[in-house]
C-alpha cells in the first residue's frame, strides 16, 4: 500500500504539483458519470518529464494513472483509485499552426471552442462539436473519439487526428503518425517497446481469419460513430491487412482508446474551412418520437449541417431553467419531439431555397405539424437549448435521475426507427419513461432510463436495461458507444459487442502497449463491474441535515448538491461568454469550480462522522474563493445555487467554530455606517488609512468606499414630494443610503419627473451583508421584519423597486428561503423589481416615452451586475437607456467584476478579485473611448471598475436622470 511518505517523495521530484489531501481526492472521485472512486492522489504535471516520472512511479508501485482533461466523461473514464493526472492546467498551448496545410498541433488541455476562437480569423475551424465544447479539451476528445452535432458533415475526432506525440508505458517517447506500409514493417524489427507494439499489431492482424472476424463482428461500416473497444478495424484499410492503402496511421487507432494505451502530450489535427456564412435552422415539431425518426431519414437527404433531436422530457426540463427559458422562443404548443435541421449556403436566398425544399419534403411525407425557420443569432439559442440537455436532466428534483448507461447507442440511420421501437418496448417492460435526444442524423440518440441508483432494485434495473439494450444494439450490428466511450459503464459489454475472439485480440494489444497495466486500469479491457463503485451508497439511510435556509424545493441541501452531475459548465473560459465560474477563470484550479464545491459538499455531508457535518476545513477551503455571484443559479443547467450553499455552510461552520472579527465587521456594515455617517469626513479619512485597513483585514491596495455627506433617508425627509397618481415604493437599501445617496436622489427625482409618487418608508436593510458572511439568523430576522412591513403595501399597482441589484433581489431570492411567512414572501417577490425592470416595463407599455428626454448623441456601454444577470437580466437596462432617441447602447459581454461585496476588499482575496476583473471587464472598459459612458448598476461593480481602470462608471439611473429635459 502506498504511503504518504512515498507520495511526498515523488511530489518533490515534480515541477508541477501532486496533491493527496482529502479535499482533492474528494473532488476528483467523480466525473460526469455515475461512478465514484477515491483516487490515491491528483497530479498536475507541468512538462513531459513530470509525466515520465509519474509513469516510473506507477510502474514501481503497481498503481494506475488516470489521464484527465475537463473531466466531463459520462462513462467513468476519469475515475479510478490510482493517480489522476490532470493536464488541463498546464498542457494548454498551441504548439504549431500551418495555415496553408490547414493543420494545427496542440497540447491536450486546449479547449475546443478556444481553439476555434483562435482559428476563426484564418477562416478555419476544428469540426467535431460536442455539447461540452466550451470546456471540453482536445485530449479528452481524442481519448473518447468525440463527435457532436456536426459529425454528419465534418466527421468524428478520429477523422481529424494526424499525429499524436505520446509517452509509452516504459517512459519512452514516440510520435504516432501516418507512415508507409514499408515503414510500418520496418518498425516491427526494432528492439524497443514501440517495436513490440508494431510487431504485435502486425502479427495479430495479418491473418485473414482475424480480419474476417473483425469485419463480421465489429459494427457496420456505415456507422461512422463507433467507439466500441479499440479501433482495430481502422487498420484493415491498409494493404498490410487486406486493404488497398499503402499508408497507415496508428494515431487514428489511439483515438478512442481512453488513455489506456499511451499518454498523449501533443496532438496534430486536420482543420476544415469555416462553413458557408448563411444558415437557416428548420425546427419541425412532431407528435411522437417515432415520427421524428422516420422524418430524419427523409431530412438527411437534404445535405444538412445539423440534425439533432429533443424529446418532450428534455424540453420540459427547460421550462423552469432561468437561462434556457429565453431559448424556447421557437416552440409552439407542447410537441413530443422537435428536430433541429440546419442548412447552410453562401447566400440567404440559396439557404431559403434549401430550407423550403426540406419543409416541402417533410410535408409531402406527412411528417411534422409546425415548421418554424430560425435565423442568425437565434440559431445558437436553439442549439444552446439542445446542448443544455445533459445538465438539464440532472435538474430533476429527487433521487430519480436520467442515468447515462445506454445513452450512446449508434445504429445505421435506416435502422434507427425500428431500433427505437424495440428499445421502447424494453423501456415499457420495465415501466420506464426514457429520454430521447441528440444526434438523430448520425443514427445516435442519447437514450436514458430514469432510475434511483441509491436503491438496490434500481441498480438491478441499471444492469438489466443496459444488458438488454446491448443485445439489441448487437442485433442491429450497431455500436454500443457512438461518442461517449466505453469507460466503466460499457466496457463490460465489449465481448458481446465484438465477439470473444476480437476481445481477446484487444487484450493482447493492450498488453503490448501497457504490459504492467499502468494506464487507466479497468477501462476497455479487464473492465470494472458496471454496477459497482457507484456515486451513491445503495440502500443507505440518508443523513438528516437541518438547515436555516429552506431547501425544500430541492428536497433538502444534500439533494441540491447532488444536482451537480459533473458536466462541468463551470469550467468554460471567458471567451464562452457568461459569468460562470469567475474564480475558476482566475485560477484554473478545479478546486475553484462550482462542480468542486457541490461535489465536495455532497461528499462530506454524506460521509461525515462529525456531529456538525459542515465542520470540515476542506469545505472551508473549497468555498473560500466562491464570489457568491449566483451565475451557477442560472448558467449551470442543473441550477446548482452554490451561493446559497456557501451561505448555509458559512453559517453552520461558524456556529461551531466562531465568527471572525472581520466577518462581524462586514456583516454589521450597515449598523457601523449608521454611526459613521454622523461624522462622514472623519470616518472616510480613518477607513482609508493604512492602520484601519490592517485592522479590518482589507487589502492596502484597495480604496474603501466613502460615506455620503448626507444619507438618502435624511435628504428624503427634507425633500418636497411630488404628488402623482401612480405610486411606487422605493427600497432604500443600505448601500444607497450610506454610500450612493446621490444615486438615490436621482432615482427619486427621475421617477417623480416621469409621473410617479415615490414612497420611502422606514424598513430594515436588505440583509445582503449578513447573508454573504453566513450570519443567517440575523438575515432571517431582517427578512421576516421586511416581509411584515411590506406585505400589506406591495401589490401590482404599488410595486417595490430597488436601486442596488444585490439588495433588492434578496426579496426575490433569499427571502423566499428565509421568511417564516412564505406566502407573503412570494407575493412580495412577484411585485418586486430592479429599477431597470420597472422602467423598461413602463416603457414597453407606452407610459414613458422619449419626449421626456434629450435628443443629444451619447454612446453607453453596460456592464451587468452578477445578481442582475442571474436573477433578472441586463436587457431592461438596455431598454431603459435606449429611451433617449440618440443614445447608442450596448451590453458588454462581461463576466463578474470580481469585487463581489466584501470579497474584493479582503487582503487574501485581492489578487484573485483583480484577476477576475481582468478576465473580461477591465480590458473592455479600457477599450472604450473617453466619451463613452460606462453604466453599471452595482455599487461593487462601479468601485471595482474605478480601482481596476480609473474609469468612473455611473448607475443607469443617473445616466437617465441627466438625460431629462
Amino acid at each position: 500500500m502506498i504511503q504518504n511518505e512515498q507520495l511526498q517523495a515523488i511530489s518533490k521530484q515534480l515541477s508541477g504539483e501532486l496533491l493527496f489531501d482529502n479535499l482533492h481526492k474528494s473532488m476528483y472521485a467523480t466525473d460526469a458519470s455515475v461512478y465514484r472512486k477515491i483516487p490515491l492522489a491528483v497530479a498536475y504535471p507541468k512538462n513531459i518529464s513530470d509525466i515520465q516520472k509519474l509513469i516510473d512511479f506507477a510502474t514501481t508501485n503497481n498503481i494506475t494513472l488516470i489521464p484527465r482533461t475537463a473531466g466531463t466523461s459520462l462513462a467513468g473514464q476519469c475515475v479510478g483509485d490510482g493517480i489522476i493526472v490532470d493536464v488541463s492546467k498546464y498542457f494548454t498551448n498551441i504548439l504549431e499552426f500551418d495555415q496553408e496545410q490547414k493543420t494545427i498541433t496542440v497540447e491536450p488541455g486546449v479547449i475546443r471552442d478556444d481553439l476555434n476562437h483562435f482559428l476563426k480569423p484564418y477562416g478555419l475551424f476544428f469540426g467535431p462539436n460536442t455539447s461540452t465544447s466550451n470546456r471540453c479539451m482536445i485530449g479528452g476528445m481524442v481519448g473518447n473519439n468525440s463527435s457532436g452535432s456536426t459529425s454528419i458533415k465534418y466527421g468524428v475526432t478520429r477523422d481529424k487526428v494526424l499525429a499524436i506525440d505520446a509517452i509509452l508505458s516504459d517512459g519512452s517517447t514516440t510520435v504516432f503518425s501516418e507512415i508507409t506500409s514499408d515503414t510500418f514493417k520496418q518498425k516491427t524489427y526494432e528492439n524497443t517497446l514501440e517495436g513490440t507494439i508494431y510487431r504485435t499489431i502486425y502479427n495479430e492482424l495479418k491473418s485473414e481469419a482475424t480480419q474476417a472476424e473483425i469485419k463480421t463482428q465489429f459494427p457496420k461500416e456505415s456507422i461512422h460513430r463507433r467507439n466500441t473497444g479499440y479501433a482495430v478495424d481502422e487498420f484493415l484499410t491498409s494493404d498490410l491487412f487486406g486493404g488497398t492503402d499503402n499508408t497507415i496511421n496508428p494515431a487514428k487507432f489511439l483515438s478512442g482508446s481512453e488513455g489506456t494505451l499511451a499518454f498523449s502530450t501533443a496532438i496534430k489535427i486536420q482543420l476544415d474551412d469555416l462553413p458557408p456564412s448563411h444558415s437557416i435552422m428548420v425546427a419541425p415539431h412532431f407528435s411522437s418520437v417515432n415520427e421524428s425518426l422516420k422524418a430524419t431519414v427523409i431530412a438527411m437527404k437534404h445535405n444538412l449541417y445539423t440534425c439533432e433531436l429533443m424529446d418532450q422530457v428534455v424540453l420540459d426540463c427547460t421550462k423552469n431553467n432561468r437561462e434556457q427559458q429565453k431559448n424556447r422562443f421557437f416552440l409552439q404548443g407542447d410537441p413530443e419531439a422537435v428536430l433541429m435541421l440546419e442548412v447552410k449556403e453562401n447566400s440567404i436566398e440559396a439557404a431559403e431555397e434549401k430550407a423550403n425544399a426540406l419543409i416541402e419534403d417533410l410535408k409531402t411525407h406527412d411528417f411534422g405539424y409546425h415548421y418554424p425557420k430560425v435565423y442568425g443569432d437565434d440559431i445558437k439559442k436553439v442549439l444552446d437549448l439542445r446542448k443544455a440537455g445533459l445538465g438539464l436532466l440532472g435538474n430533476m428534483v429527487g433521487d430519480r435521475k436520467a442515468v447515462a448507461c445506454i445513452e450512446d447507442t449508434a445504429v445505421d440511420l435506416n435502422d434507427l426507427p425500428p431500433f427505437i421501437e424495440e428499445f421502447s418496448k424494453i423501456m415499457d417492460k420495465y415501466q420506464q419513461q426514457a429520454v430521447y435526444y441528440a444526434h438523430a442524423g448520425a443514427g445516435e440518440l442519447h437514450l436514458r432510463p430514469i432510475l434511483n441508483l441509491k436503491k438496490s432494485e434500481d441498480v438491478s434495473l441499471f444492469r438489466k436495461i443496459t444488458t438488454e439494450t446491448a443485445e439489441l444494439v448487437k442485433k442491429y450490428n450497431g455500436s454500443f458507444s457512438g461518442e461517449h466511450g466505453d469507460g466503466i459503464v460499457r466496457a463490460e459489454f465489449i465481448p458481446l459487442m465484438i465477439g470473444e475472439k476480437n476481445y481477446a485480440l484487444l487484450k493482447r494489444i493492450k498488453s503490448a502497449f501497457d504490459p504492467n497495466n499502468i494506464f487507466n486500469e479497468g477501462k476497455i479491457v479487464d473492465a470494472f463491474p458496471m454496477d459497482e463503485s457507484l456515486r451513491y451508497a445503495i440502500d443507505r439511510k440518508e443523513p438528516e441535515i437541518n438547515t436555516l435556509f429552506d431547501f425544500s424545493d430541492s428536497e433538502g441541501i444534500l439533494k441540491l448538491a447532488e444536482k451537480c452531475n459533473g458536466s462541468g459548465d463551470c469550467r468554460k473560459s471567458p471567451e464562452a461568454g457568461g459569468t460562470l465560474c469567475p474564480s475558476y477563470r482566475a485560477t484554473k484550479d478545479e478546486k475553484d469550480t462550482t462542480r468542486a464545491r457541490a461535489n465536495t459538499l455532497r461528499e462530506f455531508l454524506t460521509n461525515s462522522e462529525e456531529t456538525n457535518r459542515f465542520n470540515h476545513k476542506e469545505l472551508k477551503q473549497v468555498f473560500d474563493l466562491c464570489l457568491s455571484c449566483k451565475a451557477c443559479a442560472s448558467e449551470c443547467p442543473s441550477n446548482v445555487d452554490v451561493a446559497s450553499l456557501k451561505a448555509e455552510f458559512l453559517y453552520q461552520y461558524q456556529e461551531t467554530n466562531g465568527y471572525s472579527f472581520r466577518s462581524k465587521l462586514f456583516a454589521n456594515n450597515s449598523k457601523l455606517n449608521k454611526i459613521g455617517s454622523k461624522f462622514p469626513v472623519l470616518t472616510n479619512t480613518f477607513t482609508n488609512s493604512f492602520i484601519a485597513k490592517k485592522i479590518m483585514g482589507v487589502a492596502v491596495e484597495r480604496s474603501v468606499p466613502k460615506l455620503a455627506k448626507e444619507t438618502l433617508t435624511n435628504w428624503y425627509q427634507k425633500h418636497t414630494k411630488a404628488k402623482n397618481s401612480k405610486e411606487v415604493y422605493l427600497f432604500n437599501d443600505e448601500f444607497t443610503n450610506y454610500y450612493d445617496a446621490n444615486i438615490g436622489k436621482d432615482a427619486v427625482i427621475l421617477l417623480e419627473k416621469l409621473g410617479y409618487s415615490v414612497r420611502i418608508i422606514k424598513h430594515e436593510e436588505s440583509g445582503r451583508s449578513y447573508i454573504s458572511k453566513g450570519f443567517l439568523k440575523e438575515a432571517k430576522e431582517i427578512a421576516n421584519k421586511n416581509i411584515s412591513i411590506f406585505k400589506d403595501l406591495i401589490s401590482e399597482n404599488t410595486p417595490l423597486i430597488g436601486i442596488e441589484p444585490s439588495a433588492i433581489l434578496t426579496f426575490r431570492d433569499e427571502y423566499t428561503r428565509l421568511a417564516n411567512d412564505k406566502e407573503s414572501a412570494k407575493h412580495i417577490a412577484q411585485h418586486t423589481f430592479t429599477f431597470e425592470e420597472f422602467l423598461s416595463k413602463e416603457i414597453e407599455k407606452g407610459i414613458i416615452s422619449s419626449t421626456s428626454f434629450t435628443s443629444e448623441n451619447k454612446e453607453i456601454k453596460i456592464h451587468g451586475h452578477c445578481h442582475q444577470k442571474s436573477l433578472s437580466s441586463t436587457h431592461p437596462t438596455f431598454t431603459m437607456l435606449n429611451i433617449p432617441n440618440n443614445y447608442k447602447v450596448t451590453i458588454m459581454n462581461t463576466g463578474c467584476c470580481g469585487m463581489a461585496g466584501s470579497f474584493g476588499y479582503e487582503k487574501e482575496h485581492y489578487k484573485v478579485s483583480m484577476q477576475v476583473g481582468e478576465d473580461t471587464l477591465f480590458p473592455k472598459v479600457r477599450n472604450c473611448s473617453k466619451d463613452t459612458e460606462i453604466a453599471a448598476a452595482g455599487t461593487s461593480c462601479r468601485h471595482q471598475i474605478f480601482d481596476g481602470t480609473s474609469r468612473q462608471a455611473k448607475h443607469p439611473i443617473s445616466i437617465l436622470k441627466e438625460a431629462l429635459i
